[in-house]
């Protein structure tokens, strides 16, 4: 397949410091796997970082470059794809306002996630249009650059559908010719296999139980120690199931098959102890985190910083084209660079 045949996709990720297997699993294993069939565009979306956490921007510029290195360390090529940052391409504001006057705010207000972290976080003030308006700037981010899909899982389902909303309702005012300028995205599903936490419950830095992709092995063998398992293995001689255990669904993604029978046989039979199994599943995260370190530790924050520059140069050329079109559609005034450009009627009256 070339190139030029190539179907595009965008996606992109909040910086929030380095990433963790959640966040491996969720997204960025997939992205890998997509820069090889299509022309892929993945963004640092350092304003939407501002929606929530706008009053503390201290640690913003390390946050951006620790993803950036996470990215270059599960396999992310900057000769396969366009890796770039959100506010060093000045289409997405640009966009993201226009979105802004013809959006009606009763779409913004029903997005199931507005209230629902209005509840979850409660100690920050989220009586922004910032906040209230970030599926505007979410839509201007995937438009911006006329995708054909979009990677999400299921719970951002709601959100592409409102930027395919806010295509079809800036479509309806706006044509070039009969030629519709902003196509609408479809989603592509991202597998998303079930990955607990240290704690049993979803991996998530907001619940401080994540391993993350830069944990030395000492570290991981650690966390792995104080992991919950099956609650019906009270003793070592209880017999247990993997199918009820976080430390089992750690193996199902991580493990072999040969593995993950052993599990099987020896947690329902007790021919095994939890301390054996953790120490199995470590072996299997170890595995998978080795080689994105190595190739973590190769670039320094500088590179990968130069690597988001240069991307957003890129970036910035495909979403500079997709602005003309919106520029046109919309029939906006344009000045000419030349005094000759000037109306005749003020022309004449400066005269």
């Amino acid at each position: 397949m070339t190139g030029l045949e190539r179907s595009r996709v965008l996606s992109g990720m909040r910086p929030t410091g380095r990433l963790h297997l959640g966040n491996y699993m969720g997204a960025l294993a997939n992205w890998v796997k997509l820069q090889r069939e299509y022309e892929c565009y993945f963004f640092i979306a350092d304003y939407h970082a501002l929606t929530t956490d706008y009053a503390n921007t201290e640690n913003l510029r390390w946050n951006t470059e620790e993803v950036a290195l996470d990215w270059l360390g599960a396999g992310l090529d900057p000769e396969r794809c366009v890796l770039f940052l959100q506010s060093a391409v000045p289409q997405h504001a640009d966009l993201h306002l226009r979105f802004s006057m013809i959006t009606p705010v009763s779409w913004l207000e029903r997005v199931p996630t507005y209230k629902e972290q209005q509840e979850n976080l409660s100690e920050k003030d989220l009586s922004t249009y910032g906040f209230l308006g970030y599926p505007l700037l979410q839509a201007a981010d995937i438009l911006l650059y006329q995708p054909k899909f979009v990677p999400v899982g299921q719970d951002q389902v709601v959100h592409v559908e409102l930027t395919r909303e806010i295509a079809r309702r800036f479509n309806q005012f706006y044509r070039v010719g009969e030629r519709e300028v902003l196509p609408e995205p479809q989603v592509l599903l991202t597998p998303a296999p079930k990955l607990p936490g240290t704690d049993g419950r979803k991996m998530s830095k907001s619940y401080g139980n994540t391993i993350e992709l830069t944990d030395s092995e000492t570290t991981v063998r650690q966390k792995l120690k104080t992991m919950v398992t099956d609650p019906a293995r009270m003793r070592r001689t209880d017999a247990g199931d993997p199918d009820k255990c976080p430390v089992g669904d750690l193996h199902k993604v991580f493990s072999t098959p040969e593995r993950m029978q052993e599990v099987y046989e020896g947690c329902r039979s007790a021919g095994i102890g939890c301390i054996q199994c953790k120490e199995w599943a470590a072996d299997a995260l170890v595995q998978v985190l080795t080689p994105i370190q190595e190739r973590r530790a190769s670039f320094t924050p500088a590179q990968a910083m130069e690597v988001l520059r240069a991307g957003s140069e890129r970036a910035a050329g495909r979403a500079a084209a997709t602005m003309r079109e919106v520029d046109q559609a919309m029939r906006m005034p344009k000045l000419s660079a030349g005094a000759d450009a000037a109306p005749a009627a003020v022309a004449g009256a400066t005269r």
